[in-house]
């Protein structure tokens, strides 16, 4: 049923792409040797932010009529209560792994993010594809995510899935290729530093700084001598 979902999804998307190609490569074929080839290049690379572009729009659409209002749970991979979970990131991945990341940093990005369901406050900059279960998933205003962050509202545990939100209050910074998992509330002015996991219970509390994998808070004196160590340093690392 999800493949053939997803079908449908493509089949729409590629629809206007495909129109296009239509009435293009019949004028392009006629211009000269020297100009039809690169003119059909050019078309297909037209078509392909076309078909992008209505993926955008056609992923949501089915996203709001299909039955994809994830809530939190606790059991089962396989059951018929996880199954708005499974069709709400099949539909997204749709997205992220194919055109998500040619709009990650326009203002497309997170128009599409906010589309799926996910809560962003205002001057948010998000500069990551990689998320699951946006729906879930709420920022405050002034956050920043940094390139290529981990954002996933669920885990497995003990033979069971767990699907719990993620919380990033105002202004709160994740550094990049930070993870961040389910049941995880970051509070007001805090810092992930980069590199950071963030496992499913974490607290980060505002204002605080938290680094590690596993993350853990980093004290005010803990993190002036990395500050000091790092202007320290000469040209030769010493």
């Amino acid at each position: 049923v999800v493949y053939a979902v997803l079908a449908v999804v493509i089949g729409l998307s590629l629809a206007p792409a495909l129109w296009l190609l239509a009435s293009w490569l019949p004028w392009a074929l006629t211009q000269g040797e020297l100009l039809a080839w690169p003119l059909v290049g050019i078309g297909f690379g037209l078509a392909f932010f076309v078909a992008g572009f209505a993926l955008l729009l056609v992923v949501p659409l089915f996203n709001w009529l299909l039955p994809t209002r994830v809530q939190p749970y606790h059991g089962a991979y396989y059951s018929i209560a996880a199954v708005p979970w499974f069709l709400h990131n099949a539909l997204f991945y749709m997205a992220r792994y194919t055109f998500l990341p040619y709009v990650t940093l326009t203002p497309f990005g997170p128009w599409f993010l906010v589309a799926m369901g996910m809560k962003i406050g205002k001057r948010a900059f998000i500069n990551t594809e990689f998320i699951s279960d946006p729906c879930l998933i709420t920022l405050g205003d002034d956050v920043v995510i940094g390139g290529s962050t981990h954002l996933f509202a669920h885990f497995g545990g003990g033979g069971h899935l767990v699907i719990e939100p993620i919380v990033i209050e105002s202004r709160a910074t994740i550094g990049q290729k930070s993870t961040v998992m389910g049941d995880v509330h970051i509070g007001a002015g805090a810092k992930v530093l980069p590199h950071s996991v963030l496992l499913p219970g974490s607290r980060v509390g505002a204002g605080e700084t938290w680094a590690g994998v596993p993350a853990r808070p980093i004290a005010a004196s803990e993190m002036e001598h990395v500050r000091q160590d790092i202007h320290g340093m000469t040209c030769d690392g010493k």
